[in-house]
């Protein structure tokens, strides 16, 4: 557990640390924003979400574009600038006064945060190989998970008091967390000074065996990294799932409402507990696939659970949501894991940036339209709506399986007649 928090190589530790501080961040800005904005800015309901809506498109356009930009500045400097700009952003919600520069400071911060995210990705690429980029990348969910939920914790203060000044005040340790943030990935190219040469570099310094496959250097014209793309957003929608769906399907259930939180400490346990062990093996690229075929499973039986606990009563409905959470959990952390594996390994290394972003994109289209198929589906219509939705969810997985094996035969192949070319030239 040391490792995961405070990891004893140097740009480990420093993406770790940065990542607590801005999880911490997030947590006290999802836990006090809704309020924030409606009770101290006075904006109406809609406004906020319209606002927000825009600022997400921004944020997918952002999430390629900070690939883009590391692959011809460097992902260290893109995720410094970003993440002090997220910071300043985040300050400047308290300085917002009408709906105009709401939205304005929304799209910054979605855009900066989300141009971050991908550098982030971008870094863990280059810097490192095989499977200590997937290791790494599970520790630092866990560390995610945990700050995320301390950060929760400590903005329940500001609910307490429920005051515009403790909102304000609230709002404004977000924005000082963010900034922190920034401190370590900002120092780090000092710390590393190879850093900054491999940001650039044409190759990483181990090549993945995968990446021997000749491919296009444009992500978008990689049709098997496109289909890995798209399979895994699919599966990534659970999280719209999770905090959109979970809540508003427990209202409608004989369950009390307090489930929402006791569901969402058995998540963060859950991940905190088995996210590194379900992360091993996947720099493979056909066992990535395997996971998240498993992980989209688990998930379809999730949705089965959540289904039948609007049938019983409050005991029953209570157990099912339990049972349902624990599944869930277990095919998210499959899911990640694999999903991350495939976005890692199916790169091109002289892109690294670019995939990611492409990986990042999709993720964030994911993040924008979940809440829409939830509500369309499961909330709409109960339990034929939940069993489309698990559906769904394993067709995708199904078929990011496919195309991980198929990756992996063409791989292989490729590797035969490159040896067999040598061995007639020899």
């Amino acid at each position: 557990m040391i490792e995961t928090f405070f990891p004893r190589d140097r740009v480990a530790r420093a993406l770790t640390l940065s990542t607590a501080a801005h999880s911490l961040s997030s947590g006290v800005f999802y836990t006090v924003s809704a309020l924030y904005f409606t009770r101290v800015i006075g904006l109406e309901a809609t406004t906020v979400g319209l606002g927000l809506g825009i600022a997400g498109g921004i944020g997918v356009g952002a999430s390629y574009g900070g690939g883009w930009l590391s692959d011809r500045v460097g992902a260290h400097h893109v995720q410094s600038w970003a993440m002090t700009l997220n910071g300043m952003a985040m300050l400047a919600y308290t300085f917002a006064a009408d709906a105009l520069a709401f939205v304005l400071v929304a799209c910054v911060a979605v855009g900066t945060r989300s141009a971050q995210g991908t550098a982030k990705q971008a870094i863990i690429a280059r810097w490192y190989v095989g499977p200590e980029r997937v290791a790494l990348r599970a520790r630092m969910r866990v560390v995610t998970n945990v700050c995320i939920g301390l950060g929760t914790v400590t903005a329940a203060a500001a609910l307490v008091v429920d005051t515009s000044a403790a909102y304000r005040a609230a709002m404004l340790a977000a924005g000082i967390l963010l900034l922190v943030a920034a401190v370590p990935v900002v120092r780090l190219p000092r710390a590393v000074p190879a850093l900054a040469e491999a940001m650039l570099a044409q190759t990483p310094p181990v090549e993945p065996v995968e990446t021997t496959l000749v491919r296009s250097p444009s992500p978008w014209r990689d049709r098997t990294y496109v289909a890995s793309v798209v399979a895994n957003a699919v599966v990534a929608m659970h999280f719209g799932l999770q905090t959109i769906g979970v809540p508003l399907w427990i209202a409608t259930t004989e369950a009390p409402t307090a489930m929402v939180s006791v569901l969402l400490v058995l998540n963060t346990v859950v991940v905190a507990s088995l996210q590194v062990r379900a992360s091993r093996g996947t720099h493979d690229v056909r066992k990535a696939g395997v996971a998240v075929r498993r992980g989209s499973w688990l998930l379809a039986g999730a949705c089965v659970a959540y289904a039948l606990a609007g049938y019983g009563d409050v005991v029953t409905a209570c157990g099912l949501l339990v049972v349902a959470a624990l599944v869930h959990g277990l095919g998210e952390i499959l899911g990640e894991a694999g999903g991350w594996g495939m976005a890692f390994e199916l790169a091109d290394p002289r892109r690294a940036g670019a995939y990611q972003g492409l990986t990042q994109t999709g993720y964030a289209v994911a993040a924008m339209v979940s809440p829409v198929l939830v509500t369309a589906t499961a909330i709409e219509h109960g339990t034929v709506g939940w069993v489309v939705l698990g559906a769904l969810f394993a067709a995708a997985g199904t078929a990011a399986a496919w195309v991980a094996r198929h990756a992996a035969t063409r791989g292989a192949h490729s590797r035969e007649v490159s040896v067999a070319a040598d061995n007639l030239t020899a």
